[in-house]
């Protein structure tokens, strides 16, 4: 019976950002599960390997698109591409993102447009498009991936927390939205996991720092996320809705 919770034959999960680091990570857990997966960036030279690794051995269907989600087009083009593939989408996990660190006083109009339609405004875009057909069956899970920078944040972080929480509050209204319809949304935030974003803009002290202030003194492994987003978008999650699971290694206990 436990294991029956966690089941998904049958279903069809869409991971923007499926590419490589957790959108990876959460699709293969996706297909080892038993669902079929849909997964999106905008690096067409590493979604045809990676969505070979993450349908290995599993005897499940996959395909992918190149998207871009800061062109509100392609994310149409998504959801109809994944609609048209499938037949149904029952699961889908926003976890596209971006960070461009700049303080408060040197944002500029192309950064914050920018960082603000790919970590949000894509992700009403495709939620709005995906969930009408998961109400007419009455059942779908929605996952947005936020960050434990919607609690807390640091220096240059304001246009990432700004986004980061706002998809929690979008998520929470969301779940009042689509509940009468068994359909949950809920949110994932993440601290710090070995993956390409915070690798690429952190000095080595800043990754110490991080480490250090997690109760387990690590950064975690993008695998470390499939066990939450399985629970959330499985029967397992069923009466959890409108949350913000903090996957974080006990960085915000501190």
């Amino acid at each position: 019976m436990p294991a029956k919770l966690f089941d998904l034959t049958g279903r069809v999960a869409l991971v923007t950002g499926g590419n490589k680091g957790l959108g990876k990570a959460m699709a293969r857990g996706f297909a080892e599960a038993g669902a079929d997966v849909i997964i999106a960036s905008r690096h067409g030279d590493e979604l045809k390997s990676a969505l070979a690794e993450i349908l290995a051995g599993t005897g499940g269907r996959g395909d992918y698109l190149v998207t871009d989600v800061s062109r509100r087009e392609d994310v149409k083009k998504l959801a109809s591409f994944a609609l048209e593939k499938m037949g149904r989408v029952d699961i889908l996990v926003n976890n596209a993102g971006m960070n461009a660190p700049q303080a408060i006083d040197g944002i500029t109009d192309e950064t914050w447009d920018r960082v603000l339609e790919v970590n949000l405004s894509s992700v009403m875009a495709l939620t709005r498009a995906l969930t009408p057909q998961m109400k007419e069956r009455r059942w779908g899970r929605v996952v947005h991936i936020s960050s434990v920078m919607a609690q807390v944040s640091k220096e240059k972080r304001n246009v990432y927390s700004a986004t980061k929480a706002a998809l929690i509050g979008m998520a929470r209204a969301s779940a009042l939205d689509l509940g009468p319809f068994g359909v949950t949304v809920n949110c994932i935030a993440p601290g710090p996991f070995l993956t390409d974003m915070p690798m690429s803009v952190l000095s080595d002290a800043e990754k110490q720092a991080f480490a250090e202030r997690t109760a387990l003194g690590r950064w975690a492994q993008p695998s470390e996320l499939v066990g939450p987003v399985l629970m959330l978008c499985s029967d397992a999650g069923s009466y959890v809705t409108g949350q913000v699971l903090f996957v974080d290694g006990g960085y915000l206990a501190r």
